[in-house]
């Protein structure tokens, strides 16, 4: 049975695709749902305050949720949104083990090539870590 659904969220062209996705299992399954944004500190490290990363990061997130809650108001479904900083990849599993997460849904490709050449892709990892079931949507 599926009662809690996260959906990885990065502004996306994909991200958008598995938020339409995730929201219509969630309307199916009667489930909670959970939606996660993830910014990367900067790097290479620089003395910088987390708490700052974490207010900006929820700023710009907040503008791209008000978007998100329309539709979901639409599908009748009222979800949680997060904000984290650090790896997305270690984030998603980690915040999924946390909450006890039954599926996560997130897109096949975010952020640029260049990011993901360099880092790999953050569907993968959450693929090769994740403790519960994981859609990657197309």
């Amino acid at each position: 049975m599926i009662n809690t659904v996260l959906i990885a969220y990065d502004g996306s062209q994909q991200a958008e695709r598995a938020y339409d996705f995730g929201l219509d299992m969630v309307s199916r399954y009667g489930a909670q749902v959970i939606v996660l944004s993830v910014a990367r500190p900067p790097e290479p490290p620089v003395n910088v305050e987390l708490q700052a990363v974490l207010e900006s990061a929820t700023e710009h997130y907040q503008e791209l949720f008000a978007k998100l809650k329309a539709k979901a108001a639409a599908c009748k479904v009222d979800p949680r949104f997060e904000v984290r900083v650090g790896h997305p990849a270690e984030q998603i599993v980690h915040f999924a083990e946390e909450w006890g997460v039954d599926v996560i849904v997130m897109g096949h490709r975010g952020g640029s090539f260049l990011q993901r050449w360099l880092l790999g892709s953050v569907a993968k990892r959450v693929l090769s870590h994740a403790h519960c079931t994981v859609v990657v949507v197309r």
